[in-house]
């Protein structure tokens, strides 16, 4: 047993971490490891209390996200060898674990996660029901269509696990304090915080909090309202079933899917738990609103097992032994959801120096690995690798409490649905953040969210099958996606993209802000271009559309998803390098419309006085100019790759504006199309997407965006000396082009590339995005795969649903965008569409 510690022993530390369950106590761990000096851990009453001490304790390599495996593999690694490391025993069994597949569907899905396993490191197998019931005896097998195996999965103790963490972190000089209440914190100029405690005060260099479902309470302290809600987690634990005692070997965990409940060993007994339907789960929504009791930390709540019943009857038609066992204690305690289940962690926008690791609802598992990213990010400047999904600021104003327990509702019940590619959650929607045509749009088309917007996918016409009907193959969508593509690519169309980050950035040191932070050269007045943003070490940190509209009043836009991620690393340079500049976020103010095909100057010309021929307003210009007598800002820019105009406008101008535009282009045959068709446009003309061919695991060299990469401007911009570094040892792997031929199905990114080699048939690299193509009636996909397999022309594989489907690597573009067909007609040539 732990002794407490009630003191501060010192009043500064270079990090002061709030909460002691096993991500905090992890975090110190790492910190403390890597030599941090000056780590103190507080914790209000021991460590464990709160959710870590009551966790099943499940430990498992799988995940759907790519890089959430990274996370999983390493806290595996880590509990395997932290006994011997700490001397404390950690209880940590890996009995392997399966999930069940019991319908078609779920076949599909495993055998769609199998082929995102082959480029990762962790053992995943997909096994037969003959192999299931060999490693699982005691299942009823009737309705077992095949597992997916993973066999270094387990459980372990958590109260022994952040015991041993805890040791760790003392060995290597972590302070942990307890029981020591944070009763305030206060931001200081310089950056720096103060952490008030009845003990006295801390100067902090930087604050993380780990505080679990206290961790609302800490934001509070400081304005924030981080979304997060406590759910009832109810387990059972049965007494001794001689047919589980009679074993040799412990049984693996398994995962039953439909019936939505794990089942593990426990003893010489079973341990179940649930994930009730949206309608039977059961929410703390009174520490949302007044703050969770005073005296909360090793309680439980009251257990109902009438909640849990149809999961108890599905639990003992799939393990018939349990009918015979009795319950000897039911847990019922309190587990923090964010909106998606997604943890968040990382640096908070708006907020120096305040790190967060919060909303876990997997905490045992990601302990270990997110401790170790944390740490490196906070020791290095930069992630590891890529981790955007759990990035604190993919929420922001619009995730109001109604929404965050509307979607942890579903979240929670939604544990063990099929997780198909494009997948849409219905709940809490629409937010707040709807563009100025959602009430004009939502009737015509099917609907995606993105960073709390909502977005046309695809628009319905008379004949269609309507609506959201998720599927491996192709789907309902398939053949209106093709009619927006030829629109677009053969008349004129219009896409809403208000959804946008949109940044406005002015003032004395701006010209020199950016160019400090972009790797392109900074666009001239009336200029736009493209330009990413690295880190430190060369990675694409984000990439963003420049403009500069007046002198030294610039004009920056990023995708949906990365607006406050963007934004934070913008404002951190600011203030590090003390620039003197005004930002202004203007994302939920600004409408964006983007008119793209070949009559889009025919269509707007109609409109306005300004001249919009090529001559006037060439491609990557931008303009102030009215439209219908609406002040738009046009840019010539289209991610179509055809001709085409973005127009950035005042929110409450979208409806008229679209009007507008709809009706002069009667003539031209205008019509609305969507993100879908814009995704297969982009693809056909090469463009990456910020997020799959490039994020913070690439550099801009590989993934060929040496075009918008000026390594000889005069500005050390970040990231610079990196990549002469990466430049000059060569390159060992870069994006490349493929084709595929393939049937019902089409590439979504991060499937497995395959190459037949000499001695055997093995994975080399991994798509990033991909698509059908329309206008070359096959799919079509990038990926990553070694230099010396980069060659326009090598024979390649891709791996979908189970299958491994030939492939080709061809020239990009598949379609020259409309600015080179129109530069190689004026020199002559005939350019291919």
């Amino acid at each position: 047993k732990e002794t407490s510690s009630p003191s501060l022993g010192k009043d500064r530390a270079d990090t002061v971490i709030i909460g002691g369950g096993c991500v905090g106590v992890s975090l110190a761990y790492h910190l403390a490891k890597a030599g941090l000096k000056d780590v103190v851990l507080l914790e209000k009453s021991e460590l464990t209390a709160g959710s870590t001490w009551h966790a099943a304790g499940l430990t498992t390599y799988f995940h759907p996200g790519i890089n959430l495996k990274k996370i999983h593999a390493y806290s595996i690694k880590l509990y395997e060898k932290l006994e011997e490391e700490t001397g404390q025993p950690v209880g940590f069994h890996q009995p392997g674990s399966i999930r069940i597949a019991s319908t078609p569907t779920r076949v599909d899905e495993f055998k769609y996660q199998m082929t995102r396993a082959g480029w990762h490191p962790t053992e995943q197998y997909l096994i037969t029901p003959e192999k299931v019931q060999e490693l699982f005896p005691l299942l009823n097998m009737e309705k077992v269509l095949a597992g997916l195996y993973n066999p270094g999965d387990g459980h372990i103790d958590p109260y022994s696990l952040t015991m041993a963490l805890a040791a760790g972190a003392r060995k290597y000089g972590a302070q942990l304090n307890y029981p020591v209440q944070v009763t305030n914190l206060n931001p200081r100029s310089d950056g720096t915080w103060e952490v008030e405690t009845p003990l006295g005060i801390i100067q902090a260099k930087r604050i993380v909090n780990t505080a679990g479902f206290w961790a609302r309470d800490i934001g509070k302290m400081i304005g924030l309202q981080h979304p997060l809600i406590p759910v009832h987690h109810q387990y059972v634990v049965t007494s001794t079933i001689p047919e589980v005692k009679a074993l040799k070997t412990e049984l693996p965990v398994i995962r039953d899917l439909e019936g939505s409940y794990y089942l593990r060993q426990e003893r010489d007994g079973l341990l179940f738990g649930p994930y009730e339907s949206e309608e039977k789960m059961k929410l703390q929504e009174s520490w949302v609103t007044n703050g969770v009791p005073p005296g909360f930390g090793k309680e439980l709540f009251e257990s109902d097992l009438d909640r849990i019943m149809e999961h108890i009857e599905a639990a003992m038609e799939m393990v018939p032994v349990l009918r015979k066992a009795d319950i000897i204690n039911t847990i019922a305690g309190p587990i923090t959801y964010s909106p998606d289940i997604l943890p968040m962690v990382g640096p908070h926008q708006g907020v120096r120096n305040y790190w967060v690791a919060i909303g876990f609802g997997y905490g045992i598992i990601h302990a270990g690995g997110i401790g170790k990213y944390l740490s490196d990010w906070i020791l290095e400047g930069e992630p590891p690798f890529d981790l955007i999904e759990v990035d604190p600021n993919r929420y922001g104003k619009w995730t109001t409490t109604e929404y965050t327990a509307a979607k942890a509702r579903e979240s929670y019940g939604f544990n063990n649905i099929v997780g198909y590619p494009k997948e849409e959650r219905f709940a809490g929607r629409p937010t707040e953040r709807t563009s100025g045509l959602y009430d004009l749009l939502k009737s015509k088309c099917s609907m995606g969210f993105h960073a709390g917007w909502e977005q046309p996918h695809w628009f319905y016409k008379p004949g269609d099958e309507t609506g959201y009907k998720p599927s491996f193959r192709r789907t309902n969508w398939f053949d209106p996606v093709g009619r927006e593509y030829k629109q677009v690519m053969e008349k004129v169309g219009v896409i809403d993209l208000s959804p946008f980050g949109k940044f406005k950035v002015k003032g004395t040191d701006s010209v020199k802000l950016l160019d400090h932070l972009f790797a392109n050269v900074v666009p001239k007045v009336g200029s736009t271009n493209i330009s990413h943003m690295l880190t430190p070490r060369g990675k694409v940190y984000a990439e963003l559309t420049l403009s500069q509209l007046y002198p030294g009043e610039f004009m920056l836009v990023t995708g949906s998803g990365s607006e406050l991620h963007d934004l934070r690393w913008i404002e951190e340079k600011v203030t590090r390098d003390g620039y003197k500049v005004e930002i202004e976020n203007m994302t939920d103010k600004m409408g964006v419309l983007s008119v793209a095909g070949p009559y889009a100057r025919q269509v707007l010309q109609k409109l306005t006085n300004e001249d919009l021929s090529d001559a006037s307003f060439k491609f990557l210009q931008c303009k102030h100019l009215k439209l219908s007598n609406i002040a738009v800002t046009a840019i010539r820019i289209s991610y179509t790759g055809e001709l085409g105009w973005e127009l950035y406008h005042r929110k409450e101008d979208s409806v008229p504006l679209y009007s507008a535009i709809m009706e002069a282009g009667q003539k031209e045959g205008i019509d609305d199309f969507g993100t879908y068709a814009l995704n297969a446009l982009r693809l056909e003309k090469g463009f990456r997407a910020w997020g799959a061919e490039m994020n913070c695991d690439t550099n801009p060299l590989e993934a060929g965006l040496e075009y918008f990469v000026k390594l000889n401007k005069a500005a050390d911009f970040t990231g610079k000396q990196a990549l002469k570094q990466i430049k000059e040892k060569g390159l060992k792997r870069r994006l490349v082009y493929l084709t595929l031929e393939t049937d019902n199905v089409d590439p979504e990114g991060n499937e497995s590339v395959w190459h037949n080699g000499k001695a055997r048939t093995i994975v080399i690299g991994n798509t990033t995005s991909g698509c059908f193509s329309y206008g070359a009636q096959q799919s079509l996909a990038f990926a990553y795969v070694p230099m010396e397999l980069s060659k326009v022309g090598q024979k390649l594989e891709v791996e979908l649903l189970g299958k491994n489907y030939p492939a080709t690597i061809i020239q990009e573009p598949l379609v020259l965008t409309e600015p080179t067909r129109m530069r190689l007609q004026r020199k002559g040539e005939s350019p291919k569409i």
